[in-house]
């Protein structure tokens, strides 16, 4: 067999490196997306941040990067294969600079036999032999850095170094807790933990109920959220049974567990564990009742105004968050109801009662029959009404002609609101008469568009909008009538100046042409009378708008004395009368002067009336907070002469427990003998030890309640003192001796003589309060003249005066409180000397209880300031 050539020799040898080569090529650009991950797990591993999570995380987080592993060597091998020789003989002739495939030549035959071809594919295969002597394979070239221009692949390879050489030593630990979160033997599992507790609903305010782990019974209330959390002990996930059904808890974590259950009726509560129970508990559910809303009294009108009166008591298990009254009309009962909003003495109060004044005089159902329920709702959502009363709703009164009609039309829409074509004919009457309203624009242009939205808009709310407007309209007829009888007047002045300016210009061109006609002079004449006329009817319903306004506001002025009336209008009528003759002779300078001191008359007129409605206006709001401030001190001798009382019966209770211990001690000198009894000793000390703690506390008590009582007065005294500019020196000295019981009383002294100066220096000061106000404004309205004025609150001619009267007092059966003795005749009818306040005086109980509740709202005061006013809240 002949040897190849010697270029061939070497051929195999050369594929193979290049297949190699090749190979390498295809490989390594596989192999790094899988090991760039992978070192990216080995740099989190040697900086130590698995160690900073759970064993839990670092197992997922290892988990993770290896299905990256997976990941990336499944895409980066799928198209990898095994270079073949064909793509060796290419790669050889690319790396030699071998052109024309020397290599194919080679391994090519001649399809024919013929000689002459044979011997030139021979020579052929010859030169390509020679050319394949220095065959080459080159170095791999795998193309990373086309993939990764930016070289990350070397700042990995710099971070994994500098990685291990800052782990050093725990370089291995460090690898294996990132590969193996938990290593070694388990732990020994934690003691068993149960908390579980009873959140009650939001609305009832109740604090949350811890359950003892020992088991046991209790009652919460209907709608609680129980909440069970368990941690700990050994075992599979523990259940919690409910009555017949159980849930099992959810996983916190490995070894801690929780549940939760809204309990609505009673059952027995249990939580097991692998067949047994750990802890249980009898549960009571208490069912939330709805309230109950009832009225006092029959609802009826106010004994004086126009608002009801609405006596009303709520009551509620957890309280009454709101309460109302719905009023329906009688006549219509699809009607929808109305709502009447009542306001609460405390936020959400389990019982209070209270009596509403809502005036509803401005309602459309005003002057018809309607029937009232109340409607109590509590924080669960529950309501309960009370039995419906029916009473006539009471309305307002009117005088004016055609403010009476607007009223009667809007009571006939509320009674029947389909009824409109009555109701647009009657408007139509009454637009087609405006002499009723003196030709007021304003009032015609209501008319008319209410009567065309009734004919037009055939909404339902068009009614109600049409009701509005006929009320505000004859509002305006009977309280506006003054400011439309004002511009009528203003009116009738401009026409009466202008006619006489007119006349006086006439009478200057009489003067420069003497043949003016008698015909045309007349004509004036009659056209400046007839003005004249008109300004005099205008004057006179003017005065007459006057009157009533004042009258409806009760005012005074000089126009409300008839005598002043009477002078006044006469006054009037001459100058109206001397116009007159002024103008039949030919007078208009004079005429026109008359005209002006007339128009300063009217003009002094209104701006005296305004001024003393102005000034009335303000001293009777002066005068009313006067009234407010002294009915609060005579609030503080109540609850002063209270504090007095308890201050004699801790004394006498201090002197009867003295007398029987200084009994004991006499008993035991007479009888020496006599073995003692430790027993009783000693029951006798427990009970002197608790008498004397008793006493602290209720002096202790008794102190916070001074200070509130004093803190009250300090401001009384300077709302006062704002008020008339001075204060009474008798709130000065009571001031002083409120500070020296306050000081008794902490040191668990007697303080019943401070008390006493103290009630007697406010009952001073109170008449020197009632007498300061009537000095500076006045005796009062009529209900101060009738005995509810200042005088009156504070005591004033009932026998509650000062140390000189005291006797004349109790020798007339009262004591020097002014309170009836029981050696007087009928002492014993608690209602003997008991006065029924009347309106204004409930008025302004009402007053004093809202500035209470303003003041019980603003937490931020002091606690004893609080529990004071919360006291005081409670006897209303």
């Amino acid at each position: 067999m002949s040897r190849p050539p010697a270029p061939l020799r070497h051929l195999p040898q050369r594929r193979r490196l290049a297949r190699l080569a090749l190979g390498w090529e295809l490989l390594w650009p596989a192999l790094w997306p899988p090991l760039g991950v992978l070192g990216l797990f080995l740099l989190l591993a040697l900086l130590g941040l698995p160690l900073l999570l759970p064993p839990w995380a670092r197992g997922l987080l290892a988990l993770g990067f290896l299905a990256g592993i997976g990941f990336a060597t499944w895409r980066g091998f799928r198209g990898l294969h095994v270079p073949g020789r064909d793509e060796a003989d290419r790669r050889l002739e690319a790396a030699s600079g071998l052109s024309h495939r020397p290599l194919a030549a080679l391994a090519d035959r001649p399809a024919g036999h013929d000689p002459m071809a044979l011997a030139l594919w021979e020579a052929h295969r010859r030169r390509a032999t020679a050319s394949i002597r220095a065959l080459r394979v080159g170095l791999p070239r795998p193309g990373l850095a086309r993939r990764d221009p930016i070289a990350l692949r070397a700042a990995l390879g710099l971070s994994l170094f500098a990685a291990l050489v800052a782990a050093g030593g725990e370089a291995p630990e460090r690898l294996r807790l990132a590969l193996v979160p938990q290593f070694g033997l388990a732990a020994a599992a934690p003691a068993l933990r149960l908390e579980a507790w009873v959140t009650p609903p939001a609305y009832t305010g109740a604090a949350p109920i811890f359950l003892d782990a020992a088991g046991g019974s209790l009652t919460v209330p209907q709608g609680s959220r129980l909440q069970v959390a368990l941690s700990g002990g050994s075992g599979g996930t523990p259940d919690l049974q409910l009555g017949a059904s159980a849930t099992p808890f959810r996983a916190l974590d490995a070894r801690s567990w929780a549940a939760e259950a809204v309990l609505e009726q009673g059952a027995r509560l249990a939580i097991r564990r692998d067949g047994f129970e750990v802890a249980g508990w009898t549960l009571t559910v208490q069912a939330d009742q709805p309230p109950i809303a009832e009225f006092t009294e029959p609802p009826a009108r106010a004994a004086r105004g126009l608002a009801l009166r609405l006596p009303w008591r709520v009551e509620d298990d957890w309280g009454v968050l709101a309460l109302a009254a719905a009023m329906q009309l009688v006549a219509r009962p699809e009607a929808p109801p109305h709502p009447i909003e009542m306001t609460l003495p405390a936020m959400q109060p389990r019982q209070a009662s209270g009596t509403a004044g809502p005036d509803l005089s401005a309602h459309p159902w005003a002057g018809l029959e309607v029937r009232l329920q109340l409607i109590a709702r509590d924080g669960a959502g529950q309501e309960g009404r009370s039995q419906a009363a029916t009473l006539l709703l009471p309305e307002r009164g009117f005088t004016h002609p055609v403010a009476q009609a607007l009223i009667a039309q809007r009571k006939a829409l509320s009674l029947d609101p389909e009824a409109r074509a009555p109701v647009w004919a009657a408007l139509d009457a009454l637009a087609e008469a405006p002499d009723a309203f003196e030709h007021d624009t304003i009032t015609f242009l209501a008319l008319r568009s209410a009567r065309h939205r009734l004919e037009l808009d055939s909404r339902p709310e068009a009614v109600p909008e049409v009701q509005e407007t006929l009320w505000e309209t004859a509002l305006a007829l009977e309280e506006g009538r003054a400011d439309r009888t004002a511009r009528a007047l203003e009116q009738a002045r401009a026409d009466l100046r202008e006619a006489l300016e007119q006349a006086m210009r006439d009478q200057q061109e009489r003067a420069q042409n003497p043949e003016a006609t008698p015909e045309r002079q007349e004509s004036e004449r009659t056209e400046t009378e007839r003005r004249i006329d008109e300004l005099r009817e205008a004057i006179r319903r003017h005065l007459e708008a006057m009157a009533e306004r004042l009258q409806q506001e009760n005012a005074e002025s000089m126009t409300t004395d008839p005598q002043n009336r009477l002078m006044d209008r006469r006054d009037l009528d001459r100058r109206t009368e001397r116009m007159r003759e002024a103008n039949r002779e030919d007078r208009p300078q004079d005429a026109e002067r008359e005209l002006a001191e007339l128009e300063e008359m009217l003009r002094a007129l209104q701006e005296g009336r305004s001024a003393r409605s102005e000034a009335a206006d303000r001293q009777r709001q002066q005068r009313q907070r006067g009234q407010q401030q002294m009915g609060v001190v005579q609030d503080m001798v109540q609850r002063q002469t209270r504090m007095l009382d308890s201050g004699h019966r801790r004394a006498e209770a201090e002197a009867e427990r003295q007398e029987a211990d200084r009994r004991a001690q006499q008993l035991q000198n007479r009888a020496p003998w006599s073995r003692p009894n430790p027993a009783q000793d000693a029951q006798r000390q427990q009970q002197r030890d608790a008498a004397e703690a008793a006493a602290r506390s209720e002096s202790e008590r008794e102190a916070r309640t001074q200070r509130a009582l004093r803190r009250a007065l300090g401001e009384v005294m300077q709302q006062f003192g704002d008020l008339t500019g001075e204060i009474p020196a008798p709130l000065g000295r009571a001031d002083q001796a409120m500070r020296e019981a306050q000081e008794a009383l902490s040191q668990g002294g007697d303080a019943r003589t401070p008390q006493q100066t103290a009630i007697r220096e406010l009952q001073e000061g109170g008449r020197q309060m009632a007498q300061q106000m009537q000095r500076q404004f006045g005796p009062g309205d009529q209900g101060d003249e009738q005995g509810e004025g200042p005088g009156q609150m504070m005591g004033e001619g009932t026998g509650q005066g000062d140390g000189n009267d005291q006797a004349q007092q109790q020798g007339q059966g009262r004591d020097p409180l002014g309170r009836a003795t029981r050696e007087v005749p009928g002492a014993q009818d608690n209602g003997s000397d008991t006065r029924v306040p009347d309106e204004a005086e409930l008025l302004r109980t009402r007053r004093i209880q809202e500035e209470l509740r303003k003041r019980g709202a603003e937490r931020t005061r002091p606690q004893e300031e609080l529990d004071y006013i919360d006291r005081l809240l409670k006897r209303f």
